[in-house]
């Protein structure tokens, strides 16, 4: 069965060449929600998170919420792995598939066909797997004949519609996703919420981060809030975003 766990687990991000009495230094922190140290030679470190433990289990759908630099897209690279963290252990069992850019890896120069099959193995699947998807993937994007051309003719709503169609070709035993995919095309909306909603039905755990307090409480059993890289609240979706939204409250 899937599983994650982190055990103190921060990241830090050094930041060259910027004084820590300087005027940017003074505008990053106000926007940004890390937290700024100061080591040698006065190279300013930016901890996005710190010292962070985390469970999650074998049919768990977490929804990272938090202000902007609270360090949610970091956890959910740190989970791709994609970021190793500075201090910690991250453990993971479980095959992961992470939609955080679709159109990461995208092939401008070769046709649609062939980065079908380059991205289908860059998600791990051989040769054999995804050449057995590539018509079933062509048939969802409804790109047709464009499919024989190269990518960089495509519009931005082709592109996407070939990305999301090859990126949720697979149904992986962890999901991670950030913010729910729009792929720009209005008539290819409801078509994808569909197929996306059929991956996270069939994956053993999701992890998703939104600003969209609604998404979260539709798809998922367990909240995550996120406040300057440390976790403020974990535990069931109600509790979470009424603690989260008493927190935004004007006095």
């Amino acid at each position: 069965m899937a599983s994650i766990e982190l055990k103190q687990v921060s990241i830090d991000f050094p930041i060259y060449g910027i004084s820590t009495r300087s005027l940017k230094h003074q505008l990053l922190r106000v926007s940004t929600g890390g937290r700024f140290t100061s080591g040698q030679n006065h190279v300013v470190t930016v901890r996005a998170l710190d010292s962070l433990n985390l469970t999650i289990e074998h049919g768990d759908r977490v929804g990272f919420i938090g202000h902007n630099g609270a360090g949610k897209s970091t956890l959910l690279r740190v989970l791709s792995n994609i970021y190793p963290p500075s201090s910690g252990t991250v453990t993971i069992d479980g095959k992961i598939s992470a939609l955080l850019d679709i159109m990461l890896g995208m092939e401008p120069d070769a046709t649609g066909f062939d980065n079908i099959i380059l991205r289908g193995i860059l998600q791990g699947l051989n040769y054999e797997e995804i050449h057995a998807k590539k018509m079933e993937i062509a048939e969802f994007t409804e790109l047709g004949d464009y499919l024989s051309m190269p990518v960089r003719t495509y519009s931005t709503g082709m592109q996407l519609r070939l990305a999301f169609a090859i990126a949720t070709s697979i149904t992986p035993e962890i999901l991670i996703l950030d913010e729910v995919i729009n792929t720009g095309d209005e008539s290819f909306i409801q078509k994808a919420e569909k197929r996306i909603k059929q991956v996270i039905s069939s994956a053993q755990i999701v992890v998703v981060a939104s600003h969209d307090l609604g998404i979260i409480k539709d798809l998922c059993n367990k909240v995550l809030w996120l406040d300057q890289g440390s976790v403020r609240y974990y535990g069931d979706v109600p509790t979470g975003l009424n603690l989260y939204k008493n927190s935004n409250a004007t006095p």
